[in-house]
């Protein structure tokens, strides 16, 4: 049987789809606080462990939507207790690869409400959710909420950043704890992508809503491990891709194309039912919009453990040295460290093949 392609899809993704998938994605569905593993030369892990479990405990008070939740998307009256004064959340800022995610699903995990009363995503995938729903409408569904966690929160242009500035401090007002995880410090958003300068009350009030917590250590994907698998040859990837039921084969180049016709929004869909992703003639990212879709692609990816095959150039040659010295660098760098791990996980398509 012929392999898929992801070239070929064009996902529509309902708004109620949207809602449903805010919980932590299948890779970090198990993870708890007792399976993080804190590096011994990195106090910082441990006591980070130690503040989010005295921040879950806390939010088993009485705020709830009165009734319950009034429909699928929630959009019933909430009446929750105005929010306390000072920072109303959390937020894990280090490197890529020292378990922030794994920190905040298990955070997710371990606060004591039902899963319709916690929201866990992306920023990305936040933002997709006012354009899907409205501002009004993405508030009510949020402010019966517990809690709100927010994975990879960056700031990429100034729209966005007066948007959520706006939508925390409304879904705070409404009692709604927050927890965040970035590589940027909450007053540092947005520098070196656009001119944060002029958007310093927005940033600020950002800021205000969160604890930092600073994490220390290195990439635990690769701590310990093997070098990355060199790229394999074309023949060896195709073989492979007609090899493996549920694996898509595409052209890197054509793929890159196709992903400017799709919203971000719905690249999660793009990879249902995916087993494995082969990709032949892995090439240079052409300009900026091309790696940061990119990049969302490799988290999607990820986050849903699709290992990926490819041949041409190795994953850390992706971006170029500009990129990598720019104001996304640390996206590229997160991208890199997320596809090398994909490429340890196809080494078996190989063998099979």
């Amino acid at each position: 049987m012929a392999p898929l392609s992801l070239c070929a899809r064009s996902p529509h993704v309902p708004a109620e789809r949207l809602v449903a998938e805010m919980v932590p994605p299948p890779r970090f569905d198990s993870v708890r606080f007792a399976t993080y593993i804190p590096d011994p030369n990195q106090p910082s892990q441990t006591e980070a462990v130690r503040v989010l479990e005295g921040f879950a405990g806390g939010l088993g008070g009485a705020h709830a939507v009165a009734g319950g939740r009034r429909g699928f998307l929630g959009f019933g009256k909430a009446r929750a207790p105005k929010a306390p004064a000072g920072p109303r959340g959390v937020y894990l800022d280090g490197g890529y690869g020292v378990g922030k995610t794994h920190l905040l699903a298990s955070l997710w995990h371990a606060t004591p409400a039902e899963p319709a009363l916690k929201a866990f995503g992306t920023f990305v995938e936040l933002t997709n959710l006012v354009g899907a729903l409205g501002f009004q409408q993405t508030v009510q569904t949020l402010s019966g909420h517990r809690l709100l966690c927010i994975d990879e929160f960056e700031l990429d242009d100034p729209g966005d950043t007066v948007l959520v500035s706006t939508l925390l401090g409304r879904l705070v007002d409404a009692g709604v704890a927050l927890a965040a995880t970035s590589n940027t410090l909450p007053g540092k958003l947005g520098e070196g992508r656009f001119a944060a300068a002029d958007f310093l009350r927005e940033i600020q009030g950002l800021s205000a809503h969160f604890r930092a917590l600073r994490i220390d250590g290195e990439d635990y994907r690769h701590r310990g491990l093997p070098a990355a698998p060199a790229p394999y040859s074309e023949e060896q990837v195709t073989k492979a891709a007609y090899a493996t039921p549920g694996a898509s084969l595409d052209a890197f180049p054509q793929l890159l194309d196709h992903l400017a016709k799709v919203h971000p929004s719905r690249y999660g869909a793009l990879t249902d039912g995916l087993k494995a992703v082969c990709l032949t003639g892995v090439q240079p990212v052409p300009d900026q919009s091309t790696a940061l879709r990119l990049v969302v692609l490799a988290d999607r990816l990820y986050d849903r453990e699709v290992p990926v095959l490819a041949s041409g150039l190795p994953f850390d040659r992706l971006f170029s040295e500009e990129m990598l010295n720019g104001g996304y660098r640390k996206k590229y760098f997160r991208a890199i460290s997320r596809l090398t791990a994909l490429a340890r996980d196809a080494k078996e398509l190989v063998a099979a093949g």
